[in-house]
């Protein structure tokens, strides 16, 4: 092999697999002066050849067997400073999952700071040929792409003329070196600016508390240490305001700045503000991204060109380079915790440990805190601030609590889903030529499709769920592992009675329920249906902010961060959904939505109404939340924990078991239960139980779940100790029977 180096040197590679080993590999001579800890490279593992990341750099090898060297390397240059090196290395510990595993996450495969954009061939007119007769009849493509291009001012690619020839490239290469046309070649960047609207320039009047407020966070700016701090302002307070001006503030000490959201449908609006004041600094980052506009922005984030990174979870990874001030917008929020796969992270305890390994401000911001970070600044791990009233001196909106039993009864219409306080608003609004937010939190049309003779239920083959009616494409189909009924079934598998019935409520159905009553409204449903893209979810947005909608229906996508001056009404269809689940997060998260949605009435100068529509308004989840009253409703949460050694007072982890044989998912559940040593004090172990979403994609799910109190394990360190010396690979063994074991560290749900 030729060597530019003499010395030889070996690297150590872990893959994204479910083994904490490593791989030793020779570095070819001309590797070498590439290879650092965190580059990614391709080597052969088996057969294959796989990428992975050099966890380290020797100059003897500790295995004695036979060395391949490396086959490639992914990068030019690293992608990982320090820091975020070291915070991959605390996931892996804290999450319990290999590092390469956690590389994967961190370094998605297909981005590279080698990648270029494509380029396409674009050609302009010049002249035509003094014998155009003559063109025409021995030449007749050459002559079409002329006549073409004749009529056309500004360039064109050459891939539209496909209609005119069979081979355009071919053809204008010929007439360019006649000198017919200009040929060249350009480059194709991927188009980023669909998912933000508008610049919006707003001129910003702080407030007095806003002012002290900043000056808290700014000082903590400043002194360029970890700074964690809970920003608890109620909705329409002015919190945008407050990150934009932060921001300004981190930029003018050369640092850099990532704002983290929980939803696309916040994406857009608050990018249009950010780029308004920072232009093209700012970039975009989720999950709707094509893969050109991922490769492209990922590149320039490694290279220095942006400054300020605004996206969902997975940008807390990203490789941006003198980091001030994270941002952990909605910071309550579930989509922030990766369920599947591993690394099963929360992006707001991964922001939390980034800034202090960067020596960054950390603001944790949410009108409705998790209990977690609720309790946290109750014990001063956070410095806690609020802001307890609306920004430009906007009053909170009115909220009506309409008992959907007692409607139904006097109204004498069972299943009534839209009642007449609601519909009256309604009216109001649309004759004031004001808008309407409507929450509904279940898509399609109906849940339910049940025999009205036995009772027989539309089931989804592979999940343990009901089979959902979806009116567009009429078909039958289950959320959660996409399988489909083309169309409702003529009669009932058990009985085979004609008699099929539909129960409940989607969007779908409270769609045609307000175009049969107000047909003349202007109404946008926005669901997983309808915003299927970020372009589709953007335009929909816009036209709402633009006022050439009147009603925007949809889930929980709409119910928080979004600022409309003109929606003063917002009508929450169902506000009990979710809250009877068996979890002990269930409550919250329904406090949360129904506090949240109606913060979008009346952010502005017009004042605002809320209407919720409930069967059990005596419920404290339901009457402190449309009173707003976030203290009272929190402290009898953290009661209820606290009784029950729920988290915040613990530290929970769940272990999952799931495969397609019921039986051999109990037996391994059972096994591994059966193998662990009696728990330590103050460790509490529950199961094995069958999860309440018992099957799932085909395949039975059991968990045990573990407790450990805050008051014997303050840190968690027993319970991580105790999980390694008996839950490691080794002592699960292999996966026999089919049955897959994973550990999920700090669980947001047990469904």
């Amino acid at each position: 092999m030729h060597r530019l180096f003499s010395v030889v040197m070996f690297a150590d590679v872990a893959f994204p697999i479910s083994s904490y080993q490593t791989f030793t590999y020779e570095i070819p001579g001309d590797f070498l002066p590439h290879i650092k800890i965190g580059v990614r490279v391709r080597a052969p593992l088996g057969r294959r050849i796989v990428q992975g990341i050099v966890v380290a750099k020797h100059k003897t090898a500790q295995y004695r067997g036979k060395i391949r060297p490396l086959a490639a390397i992914v990068d030019d240059q690293p992608v990982l400073d320090q820091g975020l090196w070291q915070l991959m290395q605390w996931i892996s510990q804290y999450y319990l999952t290999p590092i390469g595993q956690v590389a994967k996450t961190a370094l998605p495969k297909g981005l590279s700071t080698r990648y270029q954009p494509p380029t396409q061939w674009l050609v302009r007119f010049r002249a035509f040929p003094a014998d155009r007769e003559r063109m025409e009849r021995r030449a007749p493509a050459q002559s079409k792409i002329l006549k073409h291009l004749e009529t056309r001012e500004e360039p064109i690619p050459v891939s539209e003329l496909g209609l005119l020839a069979a081979s355009p490239l071919t053809v204008c290469r010929s007439l360019a070196e006649k000198g017919f046309v200009e040929l060249f070649e350009e480059v194709r960047l991927p188009d980023v600016t669909g998912f933000t609207f508008d610049p919006v320039h707003k001129e910003i009047l702080f407030s007095k508390i806003q002012k002290s407020i900043l000056s808290d966070l700014i000082s903590g700016l400043k002194a360029k240490s970890f700074q964690p701090f809970l920003l608890h302002g109620v909705t329409g307070s002015g919190k945008t305001e407050i990150y934009i001006e932060l921001a300004q503030q981190a930029l003018n000490q050369n640092r850099t700045v990532i704002l983290l959201l929980p939803e696309i449908s916040l994406t857009p609006q608050i990018a249009g503000r950010f780029r308004a004041v920072f232009g093209e600094a700012v970039a975009l980052w989720h999950s709707k991204l094509s893969p050109a506009a991922r490769a492209w922005t990922w590149k320039r984030i490694c290279s220095g060109d942006f400054k300020v990174v605004i996206g969902a979870r997975s940008a807390i990874f990203a490789p941006i380079k003198d980091l001030g001030l994270i941002v952990v917008d909605e910071e309550q929020e579930h989509t922030y915790k990766q369920e599947s796969p591993a690394p099963r992270y929360h992006a707001r305890d991964v922001a939390l440990m980034r800034g202090k390994i960067h020596q960054a401000t950390v603001v944790l911001a949410s009108a409705t805190p998790s209990l977690e970070s609720y309790y946290n600044q109750n014990l001063g791990k956070l410095k806690y601030l609020h802001l307890p009233e609306r920004f430009g001196g906007a009053r909170y909106p009115h909220v009506h609590i309409v008992n959907m039993e007692q409607e139904q009864e006097e109204s004498g219409k069972p299943g009534q889903v839209l009642s007449g306080l609601l519909l009256e608003k309604i009216e109001d609004r649309l004759t004031k030529k004001e808008q309407i937010i409507l929450l509904q939190n279940r898509r399609g049309y109906a849940p339910i499709l049940r025999c009205g003779d036995c009772g027989e239920i539309e089931m989804c083959p592979n999940c343990q769920v009901t089979l959902t009616y979806h009116r567009v494409g009429n078909n039958l189909r289950c959320h959660f592992c996409a399988f489909t009924r083309p169309s409702i079934p003529q009669q009932c598998r058990n009985c085979q009675s004609p008699n099929l019935k539909l129960f409940g409520v989607g969007t779908q159905k409270v769609e045609d329920l307000i175009l049969e009553t107000f047909p003349r409204a202007r109404l946008a449903r926005l669901d997983m249906d309808t915003a299927h893209s970020g372009t589709a979810l953007t335009e929909i947005l816009e036209q709402f902010a633009r006022r050439e909608i009147d009603i925007l229906l949809g889930t929980q996508m709409i119910a928080k961060g979004l600022d409309f001056g003109n929606a003063t009404l917002v009508g929450i269809i169902n506000g009990d959904t979710g809250l009877f689940l068996p979890d002990f997060r269930s409550g919250e998260r329904v406090f949360q939505l129904i506090y949240q949605a109606a913060g979008r009435a009346g952010r502005h100068r017009k004042p605002g109404e809320v209407v919720v529509q409930t069967y059990n308004p005596d419920n404290p989840v339901i009457k402190y939340a449309t009173r707003l009253d976030v203290k009272k409703y929190y402290n009898i949460a953290l009661s209820e924990r606290q009784e029950l050694n729920y988290p915040p007072f613990s530290w929970m982890v769940k272990v999952e078991f799931n495969g397609k044989k019921k039986t051999n998912v109990e037996q391994k559940a059972t096994i591994v239960r059966r193998s662990l040593p009696r728990p330590y004090k103050g460790l509490e172990i529950l199961g094995p139980a069958f999860c309440y979403r018992e099957r799932l994609g085909g395949r039975y799910r059991m968990q045990i779940v573990f407790k450990s109190s805050k008051t014997v394990d303050p840190n968690g360190t027993k319970l991580h100790h105790y999980l390694r010396q008996n839950l490691g690979p080794e002592k699960l063994g292999r996966n026999r029977g089919g049955v897959n074991v994973f550990l999920d560290i700090d669980p947001y749900s047990l469904l």
